[in-house]
């Protein structure tokens, strides 16, 4: 398994519960939704996940490190195993697209030839190559979400999160979303969660689903389930 949360809790100081003692296992190259309301506990999932908090209580392991047990200035070199696609798309708005993905290959020391070879590779894989000299402001937002999607996995991270990734877009542009994801799982074989609060996704797209409500994980539905 890549990941595994063995009874997780997490309060905030204001006292809020956003977890509460959850546990679960995902393997290597699994696609997997993860559901629930609004305060549920998805956001601070993600955030365990990619060391931004620490459990309370619990462990958290990622790739077999413990991620709660990690030491700041490790925290990089680990990230460097998980990308992370949010709805905002959060692209560099004076970048190109090539310069925006390029970008997270830099921040590593990605030797030059190796990096332009997998910048257009990435460009491909997501269906953008043409616009590999845009900057953000000439792309729609479906454009955009590739170009963002292409800069999480240029690294090659064994975990792309995408954290509502098609909360801007239309009912068709969000069907495509979903589609390169499915794309880059079975490309890639990158182990893919999706935080959605969109149902039609999820069933027109039928993968494992895990929701959670206040801070519990209330359902762990296997793909093809019945939701």
């Amino acid at each position: 398994m890549i990941i595994k949360i063995e009874n997780a809790t997490k309060t905030y100081r204001n006292g809020t519960h956003a977890l509460n003692g959850i546990s679960l296992q995902i393997d290597e190259g699994e696609f997997v939704y993860i559901v629930g309301p609004t305060g549920s506990g998805k956001s601070t999932l993600i955030k365990l996940l990619d060391a931004e908090e620490k459990p309370d209580k619990g462990k958290v392991f990622v790739n077999n490190i413990d991620v709660g047990r990690l030491r700041m200035r490790k925290i990089p070199k680990y990230r460097r195993n998980i990308g992370v696609v949010f709805q905002e798309y959060r692209l560099l708005p004076t970048k190109t697209a090539f310069e925006n993905v390029a970008y997270a290959m830099e921040v590593v020391d990605t030797p030059r030839k190796e990096l332009r070879k997998r910048v257009r590779e990435v460009l491909k894989l997501v269906d953008v190559a043409d616009k590999s000299n845009s900057k953000p402001s000439e792309l729609s937002g479906g454009q955009q979400q590739r170009v963002a999607i292409a800069r999480a996995i240029a690294n090659r991270p064994k975990i792309l999160i995408a954290d509502e990734p098609t909360g801007n877009l239309d009912p068709k542009k969000s069907d495509e979303i979903i589609q390169l994801l499915e794309k880059i799982n079975r490309e890639e074989g990158t182990t893919i969660l999706i935080v959605t609060h969109d149902t039609e996704i999820v069933r027109n797209h039928p993968k494992r689903m895990i929701a959670i409500e206040s801070g519990h994980i209330v359902a762990d539905i296997a793909a093809g389930g019945e939701i």
